[in-house]
């Protein structure tokens, strides 16, 4: 849950724990995760429906009876085991990923009330997504690594080949259903999500991106692998 366009150069992944790198974009990416977060609360409050990964989450909150945040934190840490036999490697922001979201989910969910009515409902969920949307375009935008979920979906493209496409679909697909026979909650904000949420990023980050890190970096490593095409 990303870059601007007047950098001669992209930065070598390793530099995504260079101090001299992480620390001016460090507020960013924090902002970035914690309105991410926030949004996710937001969406899950307003009680029609959440995004493929967090239906998975909250299918699992229910059995366990754990926070959804805390869900989210504890299976972002296999999924980034994953990671490294499909070549993938991690950044700062990869592990304040796993760490920020989930605990910014936790704390929003304490302090919102569940939405009532469809009026109430339906501005909670819209408010949600567009704060996902912020969230990711700051997040994206500090270049310091994908989260957990965005690394496997790149993951695959990379390693077999898949297109983004692909892999995304067949990822959510699959968390979905899963998180469906779990008893988390699909409805109008799933659809709202899935339609949404890309064309949101995609503004979100021409905003704080202006630079075009983010794929000047996705381009250069396709390019590196010998992979092409969306």
């Amino acid at each position: 849950m990303r870059t601007p366009g007047t950098i001669a150069a992209v930065t070598p992944a390793t530099d995504r724990w260079s101090p001299s790198a992480v620390l001016p974009r460090l507020p960013g990416l924090m902002v970035g995760l914690v309105v991410f977060g926030i949004g996710i609360a937001l969406m899950a409050r307003a009680g029609l429906g959440l995004g493929p990964w967090e239906v998975f989450h909250q299918g699992i909150s229910f059995i366990t009876g754990l926070e959804l945040g805390t869900v989210s934190i504890l299976v972002g840490i296999p999924i980034l085991a994953a990671w490294w036999p499909l070549g993938e490697r991690p950044g700062v922001g990869t592990v304040l990923n796993i760490l920020f979201i989930g605990t910014a989910t936790n704390v929003a969910m304490s302090m919102l009330p569940t939405a009532v009515g469809l009026p109430a409902q339906l501005a909670m969920l819209l408010g949600g997504v567009g704060t996902i949307a912020i969230g990711s375009g700051l997040y994206l935008a500090s270049d310091l690594g994908p989260g957990p979920r965005d690394g496997l979906m790149t993951g695959l493209h990379v390693r077999f080949g898949w297109s983004i496409r692909r892999a995304r679909t067949s990822i959510e697909l699959l968390v979905l259903l899963a998180g469906f026979l779990l008893g988390g909650t699909i409805g109008l904000g799933t659809v709202v999500f899935a339609l949404a949420i890309g064309p949101l990023v995609q503004v979100s980050l021409r905003v704080f991106d202006r630079e075009g890190r983010v794929s000047r970096r996705r381009r250069a490593a396709m390019e590196a692998r010998g992979v092409v095409g969306e």
